[in-house]
């Protein structure tokens, strides 16, 4: 029997995801855009690429604060501190 070109590697697992609790508040698409400064398009767009996770009611999608949360969070780079020449840029 042929091995294959490429060994089987075992995948990365997932980092383990926050769980919504009955506590946390769910948003609609509105107020979830709101809340983080964009337009309905762009929050309706990572539903539709499952980049954010969401709650299917009937018809009516909500997202988890604690999940905006996480996206944010998730998200945020930190700023580079590099150490400054005593001298300035060269032009």
């Amino acid at each position: 029997m042929r091995q294959p070109a490429i060994p089987h590697t075992p995948t990365q697992t997932a980092p383990p995801r926050k769980e919504v609790t009955t506590a946390d508040r769910l948003l609609t698409v509105d107020e979830a855009a709101e809340r983080l400064g964009t337009g309905v398009r762009f929050i309706r767009r990572l539903i539709t690429e499952r980049r954010i996770r969401y709650v299917k009611l009937g018809k009516h999608v909500r997202i988890a604060e604690s999940v905006l949360t996480a996206y944010v969070e998730e998200r945020t780079v930190e700023p580079v501190r590099s150490m400054r020449s005593r001298y300035g840029r060269a032009a």
